[in-house]
Parts: structure tokens; sequence; C-alpha cells
């Protein structure tokens, strides 16, 4: 199973030999393909070879491009990534408004309850405001429970002066991994044969992202909580390791411990059963034991 993140963050040159990703700096480093989940290139000084990136997209490898500031910008995507994609995105358009309001219904609950996690193991008294938002949600979230829900659960975590638009190291680090989520969930979405820009609640014409952006929401809160731990007063280098290390973080899925980063497989595997069953059960949403 591929489970390493590789990141290349000064000058190099990357290329493709005999089943190895090679990085050619001051000295040749080479990593095989099967061991490699995704790639970053954190630099703009590397130069790849399209040798290499026909066989990332063979491996079905994530690459997440960042630009000048070293923030993600842009991703590889293969076009197909499954060999009956014609009939999954056929079957995607059909999705009912009724099977799509459904399960968003249940993704935006299951993220308020993954939050009043967060918040209960800082023994934060906003938890119980949130299970009452829980309780409250009607069907597709009518009432914005889930708006109401994050500007409780940021300001608990992050305090009171704290907005989601002023530009600082915390929001920085958030934006990075949610970045980095949003990257891994379309990944999943273009392997299952279905396409990133039909969402379930997401519809945003200039969004390419739309369903990833849906379903990552119950995720979210794995970044927030590893963003409240180091609380950092510069992101660079180190902050980014930091935040990159949840994708290897080990999670309950499934009745059994598996990585975030496979978790997120599992977890997209079962939404589209769900959809084409028009059955919520079998959406396997992961416990974090945090």
């Amino acid at each position: 199973m591929s489970w390493r993140t590789v990141v290349v963050s000064s000058s190099a040159k990357l290329d493709y030999q005999l089943g190895y990703l090679v990085v050619r700096k001051d000295t040749t480093v080479k990593i095989h393909l099967s061991e490699i989940s995704i790639l970053i290139i954190e630099s703009t000084a590397v130069s790849l070879t399209v040798a290499l990136l026909n066989e990332l997209v063979k491996k079905k490898i994530k690459v997440v491009f960042c630009d000048e500031k070293r923030n993600p910008s842009s991703e590889l995507l293969p076009y197909y990534g499954s060999h009956d994609t014609s009939a999954k995105i056929r079957e995607q358009i059909k999705w009912s408004e009724q099977q799509k309001t459904v399960i968003w219904t249940e993704i935006v609950t299951e993220k308020i309850r993954k939050q009043i996690e967060v918040l209960d193991v800082y023994g934060k008294s906003e938890v119980q405001l949130l299970r009452k938002y829980v309780e409250e949600i009607e069907y597709g979230d009518a009432t914005n429970r889930e708006g109401h829900a994050a500007k409780v659960y940021f300001n608990a975590l992050f305090g009171m002066d704290f907005t989601r638009t002023e530009e600082n190291s915390i929001n920085a680090a958030l934006n990075y991994g949610y970045g980095i989520l949003l990257s891994t969930f379309n990944r999943e979405i273009i392997l299952n044969g279905y396409i990133t820009q039909l969402g379930l609640f997401h519809n945003n014409m200039f969004n390419q992202f739309n369903l990833g952006s849906d379903l990552m929401e119950p995720f979210r809160p794995i970044v927030d909580q590893r963003v409240r731990d180091m609380m950092p007063q510069k992101f660079e280098a180190e902050e980014k390791r930091m935040i990159l290390e949840i994708l290897q973080k080990e999670i309950l899925v499934a009745g059994r411990k598996e990585y975030v980063n496979n978790a997120i497989k599992i977890y997209c595997k079962s939404i589209f059963d769900a959809l084409s069953a028009n059955d919520i059960s079998l959406i396997k949403f992961y416990q974090y034991e945090l």
C-alpha cells in the first residue's frame, strides 16, 4: 500500500527511471512509485519530465503543485480514473435533489459532531450549544446550523477576536491543511470514476471541486485540532510538515484503524455506495480518538 507523502521544497530535477521517482539535487534520491501516495511540489524551481508525469498518473499518485508562496494552487488529475467512468458520470448527473440533500444533511451533521469532539478535548463549554445545533438540524440544513456552529466553534478554539478572513499564521495553517485535504478528496472522486465539478450542496460555477468541497467537511476538524495544538506564530516549512503529518495519523473507520489518507478512500467509496443504493446507512464516517 502506498503511504509516503513526498515533499520537494527546493530546486530539483525530477524524472522517472525503472519504477522510481528520481530526485536530482546536489545528491540523487530514488523513491519507488509504489511507496508514494502524494507528491507535493512546493517550490516553483522544480522541473519534471513528461515521462514522470505519465507514470504518476498511471500509478494514481496525487500530485499537488504549490505557488510562489508555497501554498497549494493546482493538482494533476487524470481524465479517466476508472474503467467505467462514462457510466459513473451518467449516474452522477442523475443523482436526484432528494438523494443529494439527504446525504448532505448527514455530512453536515457529522461535521458538527466532529467539531464537538474537538471542543470537548479542550474542555470548552460551547459543546453544549453545538449539541443543540445538531438536534436542530433540518432537512438540507435549511436553517444553516452549520454556519452558526462554525462561528461558535472557531471563536471557542482560537479566541473571540478570531475570524477566518484575517491574514495570520493560524488561517494560513488552516487553509494549507484544507487544501491538502481537498486535493486528497479530489483524487478519490476521480479514481471512483466521478467528476469533481458536480457537487451535492456546493454548486459554485467557478469552483472546479464542488464535490470534493462537500465530501471533505467532516474531516476539517482533524486539521483544526492540529492547528489548535500548534497555535503557530509563523507558517513556514516546519509548520507545513506538521500539517502534512495528519495524513499519516491513525483514525478508526469501518471497524479498524486506518491512516487518514486511506480512511478518506473508504469514506468516499461509502458515500458513492450510499448514493447509488439510496441508503445513508452505508456511509462509513470515521471515529477520531482525539
